[in-house]
């Protein structure tokens, strides 16, 4: 007997890292290494579930940016360059290993892994990977999330209403021209909910998000039945908490799935231990160090000791793990149904990333996960939020508050000491854009290719993660300086524009070197006309 439901719901995000102006850039391998390690598999993985018949229910935001890179006819180009040198790679290391006890297995296995990537990214699906989502989602397998257009953390934005609503706007287009229809819910950036974002997503036709628990847990009235069932706005929109004891049971380093001491070690790569000659041609041109994603150890312990990996060991601890995260969901589901008049359902979001790239197992647990859901006896089922909605549409009418899932729980990793400069930047930026979109209403062909242009940069300017990097600490110089980058060149093509003297030479090439959103249309800035240039 179905007692209640449980929604997985996957979040895909890279920043806009398409870098032409180098001949190979470490930052461009982020993508390269979630389409191998992460996209992929889970592409994958749900091609062998629809082969098998396994009736199956997930859910999957893919960001604007990340659609628009996987798209991109050159970095595909350097993708299957870059896949090319890993079976290059793997093929050298299946010789060198053939006799070390255990390691030799592991490589065998990267080499046929590697194989089946690029069968089917060049083969299967002809280097389009927006197409499976596509085939998924019309199946009614897969349901995706939009989410704002340069995932821009919107609370810090919320004193510039323009600019959170040409976030939203650009995303749902860039939604609509990949996936080719209307989405029904949005992944918020870092979950990041403001109040002030409610009726931008009414206007545009969202029906729910997922928010941060303790967003709906402070909600105001407080709901009745906690995370266990979503709330609306006032406004109308639906709100799904993120359950917490199933986030700790994957995402927590000390107790979570992914620190099985028996799953493959991270941070043991062969980029960074073989020979430098030897590892040369796979590394940095300049000779920097990098992952190669070829790892032959398992974590072992919390100690520099390491063993070889034993890939039978981590599939075997995929499915007992997956056993595993069933049982406690029964468990929850039991207790929470009893006293609700709904069936609850438990909302289980976690970055796409993690799946393969962090943890390399993850694309096992998942597909292990889906196969006993669907061939035991249990409590519940796989839902999405849209179909849960449909089906118990009466929803408590609740305001929650401002939250987001980064540490503490609010701003303070997007605002602080590394990374409050860049506010001013940004907020001058947007006054600026507003300012010509007002201005500016019958451009010349090209005053409007730069107005088009310096929105552009201004949206790239506002992606989260620049001031997440420069929190966290790693590639520092990178984050400073790709908001650098685009605030400059916004600045430029503002006072070009209002110069009345545009460099159409210096305008071509930051059109090629950022050319993201090929449909922007800069009247989004317009005060009276925000969101009439819907597509």
């Amino acid at each position: 007997m179905v007692q209640g439901y449980v929604s997985m719901v996957l979040h895909a995000h890279l920043p806009y890292v398409r870098h032409p102006e180098y001949s190979d850039c470490i930052e461009e391998r982020w993508l390269f290494e979630a389409i191998t390690e992460s996209y992929i598999p889970l592409i994958d993985m749900l091609d062998g579930l629809m082969e098998d018949k396994i009736d199956f229910k997930l859910t999957m935001s893919i960001t604007p940016t990340l659609l628009s890179m996987l798209d991109d006819d050159f970095l595909k180009k350097r993708y299957i360059e870059y896949l090319h040198k890993s079976i290059e790679l793997s093929e050298k290391e299946v010789i060198r290993t053939k006799n070390i006890y255990q390691i030799s297995e592991v490589a065998k296995m990267y080499n046929n892994r590697l194989n089946l990537i690029m069968d089917v990214y060049d083969k299967r699906y002809s280097r389009d990977l927006i197409s499976a989502f596509r085939k998924f989602q019309s199946m009614g397998k897969l349901e995706v999330l939009a989410c704002a257009g340069t995932h821009a953390y919107l609370p810090l934005m919320d004193m510039y209403p323009e600019a959170m609503e040409a976030q939203i706007k650009v995303g749902i287009d860039t939604y609509k021209r990949y996936l080719g229809c209307q989405p029904h819910g949005i992944w918020l950036p870092e979950c990041a909910y403001t109040p002030a974002i409610d009726h931008i997503l009414r206007k545009y036709g969202i029906y729910y998000f997922i928010a941060e628990s303790h967003g709906v847990l402070f909600a105001q009235p407080r709901p009745i039945y906690g995370t266990c069932a979503p709330i609306i706005t006032p406004q109308g929109i639906a709100v799904f908490g993120r359950d917490a004891e199933s986030s700790k049971q994957v995402w927590s380093a000390d107790e979570g799935y992914p620190g099985d001491y028996d799953y493959r070690e991270f941070y043991r790569d062969i980029g960074h231990e073989l020979d430098y000659d030897y590892i040369k041609p796979y590394i940095m041109s300049d000779g920097q160090r990098v992952q190669t994603g070829l790892k032959y150890y398992r974590i072992t312990g919390k100690t520099d000791y390491k063993m070889p990996y034993i890939p039978e060991r981590g599939t075997e601890k995929a499915a007992i793990h997956a056993g595993n995260f069933i049982f406690n969901r029964q468990q929850q589901i039991s207790y929470y149904s009893g006293s609700m008049d709904k069936p609850p359902i438990v909302v289980c979001p976690y970055d796409a990333e993690l799946f393969g790239h962090w943890w390399y197992e993850g694309p096992q647990w998942l597909d292990h996960l889906m196969r006993q859901v669907y061939r035991s006896q249990i409590n519940f089922k796989m839902i999405t939020p849209w179909e849960y909605l449909n089906m118990y549409p009466s929803i408590q009418v609740a305001q929650p508050c401002s939250s987001s899932w980064g540490y503490k729980g609010y701003n303070e990793v997007w605002l602080n000491d590394s990374n409050d400069w860049i506010y001013r930047h940004l907020h001058k930026v947007v006054e600026r854009m507003t300012e010509m979109a007002n201005r500016y209403s019958s451009p010349t062909d090209l005053e409007r290719r730069a107005l088009n242009q310096a929105v552009r940069e201004l949206l790239l300017a506002q992606s989260s993660d620049w001031a997440f990097i420069m929190k966290t600490g790693t590639m520092t110089d990178y984050a400073a300086n790709r908001t650098r980058a685009h605030v400059q060149r916004f600045n430029k093509l503002y006072e070009d524009i209002t110069g009345g003297k545009i460099d159409q030479q210096w305008l071509s090439e930051i059109e090629y070197l950022d050319n993201i959103f090929p449909d922007i249309d800069y009247r989004i800035y317009s005060s009276q006309n925000a969101g009439v240039y819907s597509n």
